[in-house]
This record gives structure tokens, sequence and C-alpha cells, in this order.
């Protein structure tokens, strides 16, 4: 899962994984998910923004809708406000158009926000996502 914050004009973004081990239920994704959200985020921030889940089906759906309703449990808890981004249109606004590439994301991420070159494609959607609710939806 990509993360990225930004605190005082200063940005952070990386990888998270909640991967889960052979012998491990299925859970325990949720339940380190959970602990890392409490760790990770500041409940002073006012807006913490996702992608939407696909409905593919299948079990990355499964997990996506997992992780976004412990996203809107924490955000219930702290009374933190929350909004999600459709995948198109994040496309969209950062590599100009909606069926962008993986790799045509990254570049884009890349060129317009100085992300460095190494960066996957998990950590180029959330400064994308970090970028977009900037400007789209912080500043109005």
């Amino acid at each position: 899962t990509g993360w990225a914050l930004s605190e005082h004009g200063r940005i952070e973004s990386g990888v998270e994984s909640f991967e889960i081990a052979r012998h491990e239920s299925r859970g325990m994704r949720f339940v380190r998910f959970n602990r890392w959200l409490e760790r990770a985020v500041d409940t002073r921030r006012p807006l913490i923004v996702y992608e939407q889940a696909h409905q593919r089906g299948g079990a990355a759906t499964e997990v996506a809708a997992g992780f976004i309703t412990r996203v809107h449990e924490f955000c219930a808890l702290h009374e933190l406000e929350f909004s999600s981004v459709h995948t198109a249109t994040l496309k969209k606004w950062t590599a100009g158009k909606g069926n962008a590439t993986k790799p045509e994301m990254i570049a884009a991420v890349v060129r317009r926000f100085q992300a460095p070159l190494d960066i996957d494609d998990n950590q180029a959607d959330a400064l994308a996502l970090l970028h977009y609710a900037l400007e789209e939806l912080v500043a109005s």
C-alpha cells in the first residue's frame, strides 16, 4: 500500500506491506493495517484521501474494501474527514488521460512532483493522491 503525507509543506511517502505469512489468518492483514494507521496518521490532520476500490471481485477487491472500511472507521473514531478519488479521475489529473498505464503514472509523478526515480506504482499513486487532495480538495 502506498502512502503520502504533507506536514508544514514537507512531503513524505513510501510503501507499507501488509502481507500475511503462510500460517496466519487472512484477518492479520487488517490487524497490521489498523496498527500502522494508528502510528502513521496524525489525528490533527484534516483529511484522509484514498483511491476508490475497483469492484472486480476476488481477493484484491476484498482486501481493498477491508482497508477502506478500516479507514472509514478510523476517521469516525478520530473525527477526521475522508474522501475518495476515482482511479480515472486521478489518472487524468496526473497524467492527462484517464487510462494512463502504471509506467505513465510513475513518469508523470516524477515529472510533476519531483518524486524519486525509483518509486513504484503504489508510491506514485499515493503522491498523486496527495497532490490532488492539496490542489483540488483542501485548497477549495
